[in-house]
């Protein structure tokens, strides 16, 4: 008789996993980075199977790759311990085979990915469905001096551009009028002098090789795949550092003592990529997050120079005041409040108790606050809504979490 897979989410360590060693789906680093941009984007949605007391991974090698590079502590798994060890090494096979049998429907991809042109797809991995000879397949054309673009087709042309290399957030080269806008803001906000500002970020640059003066402060824009790594080199070799992060990125800062600077910034950069970015310091170690309105603002003037406005989207999970994540802080950044939270009055938080039987988290991770600081965020936050409402309305039915009595404990013991 065939066991029943009953299957429930739970979050366990990266390096709680265990690769398999024969794993037959081999991933090239574009593809790590297409995943890489999908989770930053959308959130770690898709959990890992996993087999046995050891964690054996079945399938989800790629994105267990990817949350490493992304500086995840944790990510969702499921249990497939109803298969036998024969029907698992079966099933990583099948699984990964499967994906490769559908076939697209080109008539609404091409209406899916016109109706969606603030999300840059080339990132997510579309060029992987197929190089030239599958490009003559999908569109049925013989590519001329190995270029798709037809002359005096533009609608043709238009499509085929969807499909070219694709730009992650590792090759997001900032205008240089937004960096000036940053470079701005460093300098005026921790008394810095320009002129000792680094940028170690560029084509074949090194950044562990870079010479740093006496004094310095590097003020770029990193990859972000490897952000965590760069921030505890600079930390262990007491470099100064104000860098551009994901906007949602919260837990795995906070836990290298860095501090996050939240702007609900949404920054074009010069690859045409539509990113909502932060940044992360160790300027200000008596912090560990802050919502900065004025650079939003002073971003946003610069960047609506580059591209038109973005129409912003609310949240849909309303969180109580002792938890702030970093959307909650950028949207306060977003609508003109300024807040900050001491390191003593917090810590990070994966999820709420309310949330793990329903397989939910923070993404991101969350911060959980003292009672004095909650009372602060709140006011910040009402401040921030009542902004909003002027131009925006309120969010209609937001999905409400509790604090469980076990995390009200906690809060007891924050100052």
């Amino acid at each position: 008789m065939k066991k029943e897979a009953i299957l429930q989410i739970e979050y366990l360590p990266v390096d709680a996993l265990t690769p398999y060693e024969n794993n037959a789906r081999a991933h090239a680093d574009a593809d790590i980075s297409a995943i890489c941009e999908s989770i930053a984007q959308f959130g770690f949605s898709d959990p890992i199977g996993i087999w046995s007391e050891n964690n054996l991974i079945v399938e989800g090698h790629g994105r267990l790759e990817a949350a490493k590079r992304l500086g995840f502590d944790a990510v969702p798994v499921i249990r497939l311990d109803h298969l036998t060890d024969e029907q698992r090494r079966a099933y990583a096979l099948a699984h990964n085979k499967t994906a490769e049998l559908s076939r697209w429907d080109f008539e609404k991809l091409e209406l899916e990915l016109n109706a969606l042109p603030a999300i840059n797809f080339t990132a997510l991995g579309f060029e992987t469905l197929g190089g030239a000879q599958s490009r003559n397949e999908w569109f049925d054309r013989e590519e001329k001096d190995g270029n798709a673009h037809e002359e005096g087709n533009d609608e043709y042309n238009a499509f085929v551009d969807k499909f070219e290399q694709p730009k992650t957030t590792d090759d997001c080269y900032t205008p240089e009028n937004v960096y000036q806008v940053v470079a701005d803001f460093v300098a005026n906000e921790y008394g810095k002098n320009k002129a000792d500002f680094v940028r170690p970020f560029y084509p074949g640059g090194d950044y562990q090789r870079e010479k740093y003066k006496k004094g310095c402060t590097v003020v770029d824009n990193p990859p972000f795949s490897i952000l965590s790594e760069i921030i505890k080199f600079y930390n262990v070799n007491k470099i100064d550092y104000f860098l551009f992060c994901p906007g949602l990125l919260l837990g795995s800062v906070c836990r290298n003592g860095a501090t996050i600077i939240c702007t609900d910034a949404q920054i074009m950069y010069e690859n045409k990529a539509i990113i909502k970015t932060n940044f992360v310091t160790n300027l200000e170690p008596g912090l560990i997050a802050r919502a900065v309105p004025g650079l939003f603002a002073a971003i946003k003037e610069e960047d609506t120079k580059n591209r038109a406005e973005i129409t912003r989207t609310n949240p849909v999970y309303k969180y109580p005041p002792n938890v702030q994540t970093a959307a909650s802080l950028n949207y306060m950044a977003h609508y003109g409040v300024a807040f900050a939270i001491k390191r003593e009055s917090a810590v990070v938080i994966d999820d709420l108790d309310a949330m793990k039987p329903y397989g939910k988290s923070i993404f991101g991770d969350g911060l959980l606050l003292s009672e004095a600081a909650a009372k602060a965020a709140e006011e910040a936050a009402q401040q921030a809504a009542e902004e909003a409402a002027k131009t925006e309305g309120s969010v209609k039915n937001p999905i409400v979490w509790e604090l469980s009595d076990r995390e009200r404990e906690i809060i007891k013991g924050l100052k």
